[in-house]
């Protein structure tokens, strides 16, 4: 157990290992890479000028910009480049990365280059939202060859190319297409990514997939533009809207190799005023001026002219040592509140240098604080729900603070068996299961991919011990259900047991990933729900936020009496 629990916290501390870098300052340089064909210049800091916990959005999850210029560039003007393009501009408000990629002769060669691409890709281990722009030879290089070879592309800008031709197996891919014959070098992306045409905005064209909509390909007819305005262009349309990481199979901040595991996953990236929410950053001091504590309230619009006491509240808790905005800007719960008008607040639980860690005691002071600012929000409607070792938190508070909790979800986490470690398990959670069987219960969700090695999820002949086992065992104990203590993970691969009602959904995830589904049941409520993301590694699965909230808004706690609610 120890050994995976290090595991655990040793990956989560790598997995945003960007977001940890130190913040920059002065003159803005690129650098070269080394060990490559080409002569490719990049800033990859992720983390520049004023940027803290109290603004910009979570790093490593923000773009990351490839230029294939029209022409050979030295480094000087591989960053003028980056500045016409105003590619910097943005380090105002994000963490991001970007550089310019040669080609390795004189001029491009698709085989070469390709070659060259698929060397650098694997040289930059991780990423979550890359964006490939080509100018002039550049683009017709992305157009005929990136562009069918994009599986862990999030968006390419087309600037002056020639066309490419569509090849069998193709990924689709977000386009954007500017410049001189641009209808017809969007031909094949529209094909594609299966597009049609949708909307018009000023000279462009928007055209969307109808299963996906972040898969999009606008054709401008500009023909004046500066380059400034083209990449302005490409992000209100396109750019903006989505990110693309892989987890099939493994989990993404493991790293990558080009290739091997397939497609990556498109996701919504989180726009805060298209989604007309609301983000409030609080630091909080103590009466004594002691310590301090963070946390960011996103408010949909709507819920502060909400009736006294009708909104829920979610708290989201981030991974071990993982930068405070994770839950928001990559779970979905963001996307989510603003359909469903729910209020959510995402805690610096843990501690940051000049933050305090919260515990479980400051979690809930954190509650009342919040409570007590909003008359809007539903103080028999409290959830919480976490990744990994927020998981881990998500589910400990839902044992220790029951009375103050409806219902719980647990993404990639579960509770150790043994000594408590980090607040988060132990043998103590289940004592006071145990104590409270009979009189106390809560609803609880359990999220987890079956890929996941981190937080290992159990497998026919190796469940023993597990944490998302221990987790289920400690929930049933307390909700006075029938304990489970023998599993076969053999006659059901995802819960190795009996569920009720078992459903099978179908993501557009990526390739095999779908999501089993079961629940546990207490004569006729069904407090708890399974949900086993198949083929998936570990991290948030978007898709499983509104699972969580389907299971969540059953429930309710009575506030005088503590007792738990459930109504079908």
């Amino acid at each position: 157990m120890k050994k995976n629990l290090l595991l655990v916290l040793a990956l989560a501390v790598a997995g945003l290992v960007q977001a940890q870098a130190p913040q920059q300052s002065g003159e803005l340089k690129l650098t070269e890479m080394k060990g490559l064909q080409q002569k490719a210049y990049v800033y990859r800091a992720f983390g520049y000028d004023d940027l803290t916990l109290e603004t910009g959005h979570l790093n490593g999850f923000t773009p990351f910009y490839l230029v294939y210029p029209d022409k050979k560039l030295d480094e000087t003007q591989s960053m003028d480049l980056i500045k016409e393009l105003g590619i910097d501009q943005q380090l105002k408000q994000f963490s991001i990365g970007f550089g310019v990629v040669n080609p390795v002769g004189d001029t491009y060669n698709n085989d070469l280059d390709y070659k060259a691409y698929q060397t650098m890709i694997d040289s930059l281990r991780t990423f979550a939202n890359l964006k490939i722009i080509g100018i002039g030879n550049g683009a017709t290089f992305v157009n005929q060859t990136i562009a069918n070879n994009a599986k862990e592309v999030a968006g390419i800008v087309s600037i002056n190319g020639k066309a490419g031709r569509v090849a069998d197996g193709a990924t689709p891919v977000p386009a954007f297409i500017v410049g001189k014959g641009a209808a017809n070098v969007a031909k094949p992306y529209l094909t594609i990514n299966k597009a049609q045409l949708t909307g018009k905005e000023k000279q462009m064209q928007i055209y969307t997939n109808a299963d996906e909509p972040l898969l999009r390909v606008v054709v401008s007819s500009a023909t004046t533009q500066t380059l400034g305005e083209i990449f302005q262009d490409a992000w209100d349309t396109l750019l903006k809207k989505n990110y693309r990481f892989n987890n099939y199979r493994h989990t993404w901040y493991e790293g990558q190799k080009y290739g091997v595991n397939g497609a990556y996953e498109l996701e919504p990236f989180l726009n805060l005023d298209e989604l007309k929410v609301k983000r409030n950053i609080v630091v909080n001091e103590d009466r004594f001026g002691q310590t301090k504590t963070l946390w960011y309230e996103y408010i949909p619009e709507g819920v502060m002219s909400a009736e006294k006491g009708s909104v829920p509240l979610v708290l989201l808790l981030h991974g071990n040592n993982n930068d405070p905005r994770t839950q928001a800007d990559t779970s979905g719960w963001i996307q989510l509140a603003a359909k469903e008008k729910i209020f959510v607040a995402e805690l610096e639980w843990q501690g940051k240098p000049g933050y305090a860690a919260m515990g479980h005691d400051g979690i809930e002071t954190t509650v009342g604080l919040i409570l007590q600012k909003y008359p809007q929000l539903d103080a028999s409607r409290i959830y919480t729900e976490g990744l990994s070792a927020g998981a881990m938190t998500s589910t400990a508070l839902g044992i220790k603070k029951s009375h103050l909790f409806a219902a719980i979800g647990a993404m990639s986490g579960g509770v150790f068996p043994g000594n408590a470690v980090l607040g988060i398990g132990g043998n103590s959670l289940m004592d006071e299961a145990i104590q409270k069987r009979g009189f106390v219960e809560t609803a609880y969700v359990c999220v987890a991919g079956t890929d996941d090695m981190v937080v290992r999820y159990p497998k026919d002949n190796d469940w023993k011990n597990n944490s998302l086992v221990y987790a289920w065992q400690v929930y049933e104990t307390m909700n006075g259900m029938d304990v489970v203590e023998n599993y076969d993970f053999g006659a059901n691969e995802a819960f190795g047991q009996t569920v009720s009602n078992p459903e099978t959904i179908k993501t557009n995830k990526g390739e095999g990933i779908t999501m089993e589904i079961g629940y546990l049941n207490k004569g006729n409520v069904p407090l708890m729900k399974l949900v086993a993301v198949m083929h998936y590694g570990h991290w948030n699965f978007q898709p499983a936020a509104e699972q969580m909230w389907n299971h969540f808004k059953h429930f309710s706690r009575d506030v005088k009496t503590k007792k738990l609610i459930y109504q079908p």
